[in-house]
Formats: structure tokens, C-alpha cells, sequence
């Protein structure tokens, strides 16, 4: 009887178009616009790449040369030298190739055509290198014998091309609205969850009263419901992470398995709170569905899904409110798989949001078994 009833409810849910719409086509809809507009913009604005500049050479110097070699080469390096004539620097100055134009031999002169940040680089850069040529010809004259010192510290104290990274992780600060639209498609299981009512609570569908008419264990057929909420919710969270790593190519982290088990706990979660919120009151499935949807949006608002930075500015001024919204623990737990070298604070989350799940679950349970009818 119980997997007659899972295999009924199963096939009701997929026949209802609104569940097919929010919890799998407009997820990946809105995957495709976030791409569109945010797939490029850490690599353009915000993650370092080296500075191009060109550089004429008026005499020959080794203490340019040194340096040069010292910050274009490597894995990581400062700047990307092209050594040309002036003429042909300056048309690639004019053209936006480079950044701006080193005249080298004695006192560095720059040529720069803007006053962004790779502009800046290069006259931090060229101010630095005259200070410290002027250091060294002066004690290279004066006192030969401390040139090794003073070439030594001065190596210590510069260091531009130093790359320090606090993770290995990715840290592309646009892949939170990804983690975020996971979390969406999590919370969006309260339409699922909500359905537990609708095919148990005799007064909201034929199919229910027909249900508490029946010989049936009334448990046997809520905990079918149950279950096929679950598998129904867990198939829709493989298809969004799926599509978002595989498809769209976002980059979630090394940790793929835990992604999913994250992604699917957090849409169980998402059932529970729409099981408790079908079960909890005795309003028509419309009301029902209303305060689901007002609920899951609140919550994806608060953990950054609409506006970026808001949840810093909650965690700074009412840190509980990111410790108890469901959708900012789907999306950190997410995050500290990504960013973090110990699993302490993802546990932390994963086990919050069980918590939150069992103690939903039972609460729907004790409501539902409350509900009786004098008349269907």
C-alpha cells in the first residue's frame, strides 16, 4: 500500500505544472542570467592580472634589467613588458595595449594615459625603483663595502610580485548569487512540503477526503507523501547543481560530493518548512502556498540573492538572523566548502540545518495528527 501510494503521489506532483516551472525551469533561467551578467566580471574588475606596459630603452641599465626580469617572469607575475622604439609604444598606448610606457636608463620616466588601478601600479612602481637606484648608486660612490647590505634589505623590504593566498578555494565574490539560487531552489521544496497537506488534510482536495475515507492507514499514506516530496525535491536540487557545474561551468569548489549532499539536505529543509506551514494552520492551500513563496523570498533576500552585500551587513549588526535563516545556511555551508581549509564551519551549519529539518518534520507530524473532520 505504501509504495501504491508513492507511486501515485509521484506521478501527481509531476503533472502539476507549477512545481515543474519553479523548482526546475525557473531555476535554470535565472542560472542563465546570472552567468550572462555576472560569468565574467571577477576575471575584468576585480581578480589581478599583470600590468602590460612597454618599455623604450634610452642607455643601457642593469639595474632596470634586474628588476624587470625580476617582476615579469615566474607564475604570477607584476607586470608584462613589451621593450620596443617609442614610436611604436606610444601607438600601443594610444590603442589601450598597455598600461603606460617605462622610459628606462638612469632615472625611470612613465608615460601613462588613464588613472586606473594598473596605472597606479606602474608609478608605485617606477617611484619605488628611483628611491632605491638612488640608494644604491649612493653607496655603490660612497661605501662600497655595505652595497651587499644594503641590496639585501632593500630586497626584503620590497617585494611587489609577493602573492599571499589565505584559500585554496575560489574566490570570485559573484559565485554567492549561484550559492544563493541553490538555496532558492531548496526553500522552494515548501511548495512540496505544502503538497503533504494538500493529499492529506481531507478538507483542501477530493483526492485527501477520498484518502481519509479510505481502509488505508492514514500514516502509511502521509509518510508516502512524505517521501515522494523528498525524492521529488532531491531530483530537482541534482538537476540545478548538475546544470550549474556542468553546464553553466560554475566553478562550486573541489568538493562536488558534499555540494550535492549540502544542496540536497538543504531542500529537504525546504520540504519541512512547507510541511510545518501546511500543517500548522487551517488556511485554504492558496494562503498556504502565498505565505511559502513570502517566506522563501524573504529568506533568499536576507542571504544576498537580490542584493550582495546584505548579509555582511546583517551578520555585523544581528549575526542570529544569519544563524537561523535557512537559505544563508544553504549558501554558507556551500561557501565554506569553498573557502575554508577545515570542515568546522560547514559542520556547524550542516548540522543547524538538520536540526531545523527533525524539529520541522515533527512538529508537521504532531499538527497533522491533530486535524479531524466532523463531516467531509
Amino acid at each position: 500500500m505504501f509504495l501504491h501510494h508513492l507511486k501515485y503521489d509521484i506521478l501527481s506532483m509531476l503533472r502539476t505544472k507549477a512545481l515543474v516551472i519553479w523548482l526546475i525551469i525557473f531555476p535554470i533561467v535565472l542560472g542563465i542570467f546570472f552567468k550572462v551578467a555576472f560569468g565574467s566580471v571577477y576575471e575584468k574588475e576585480i581578480k589581478f592580472d599583470a600590468v602590460p606596459a612597454a618599455v623604450v630603452e634610452e642607455e643601457e641599465d642593469p639595474y632596470f634589467a634586474a628588476a624587470a626580469k625580476a617582476l615579469s617572469e615566474g607564475d604570477d607575475p607584476f607586470m608584462e613588458l613589451t621593450y620596443t622604439d617609442e614610436k611604436e609604444a606610444l601607438s600601443l598606448l594610444k590603442n589601450g595595449k598597455v598600461k603606460g610606457i617605462i622610459y628606462a636608463g638612469g632615472e625611470l620616466r612613465l608615460s601613462v594615459a588613464g588613472s586606473g588601478s594598473g596605472e597606479t601600479m606602474l608609478k608605485v612602481f617606477a617611484d619605488s625603483y628611483n628611491a632605491q637606484r638612488k640608494v644604491i648608486v649612493d653607496t655603490a660612490e660612497n661605501d662600497p663595502a655595505r652595497l651587499p647590505k644594503v641590496i639585501e634589505a632593500l630586497s626584503q623590504e620590497i617585494s611587489p610580485a609577493t602573492k599571499v593566498s589565505v584559500t585554496d578555494g575560489n574566490t570570485d565574490l559573484y559565485n554567492q548569487f549561484f550559492f544563493n539560487l541553490l538555496a532558492m531552489v531548496a526553500l522552494y521544496g515548501s511548495l512540496l512540503g505544502i503538497n503533504i497537506t494538500l493529499y492529506n488534510q481531507a478538507d483542501l482536495s477530493p483526492i485527501s477526503a477520498r484518502k481519509s475515507c479510505s481502509p488505508a492507514h492514514r500514516f502509511t499514506g502521509l509518510l508516502a507523501t512524505l517521501v515522494s516530496c523528498i525524492l521529488m525535491e532531491t531530483v530537482c536540487m541534482t538537476i540545478s547543481v548538475t546544470f550549474l557545474r556542468f553546464v553553466l561551468d560554475v566553478d562550486l569548489g573541489k568538493h562536488m560530493g558534499l555540494v550535492y549532499l549540502t544542496s540536497i539536505l538543504g531542500g529537504i529543509l525546504g520540504v519541512a518548512i512547507g510541511f510545518f506551514i501546511g500543517a500548522c494552520n487551517s488556511f485554504s492551500f492558496n494562503t498556504k502556498v502565498g505565505i511559502s513563496m513570502v517566506f522563501s523570498m524573504l529568506a533568499c533576500f536576507l542571504s544576498g540573492l537580490m542584493i550582495g552585500n546584505i548579509k555582511p551587513f546583517i551578520q555585523q549588526h544581528c549575526p542570529i538572523v544569519n544563524d537561523i535563516n535557512p537559505a544563508a545556511l544553504i549558501s554558507d555551508s556551500i561557501y565554506c566548502l569553498n573557502i575554508c581549509s577545515d570542515y568546522r564551519r560547514f559542520t556547524i551549519k550542516i548540522v543547524t540545518m538538520a536540526a531545523m529539518t527533525a524539529v520541522l518534520m515533527i512538529l508537521g507530524l504532531i499538527c497533522t495528527r491533530r486535524k479531524k473532520y466532523a463531516s467531509l
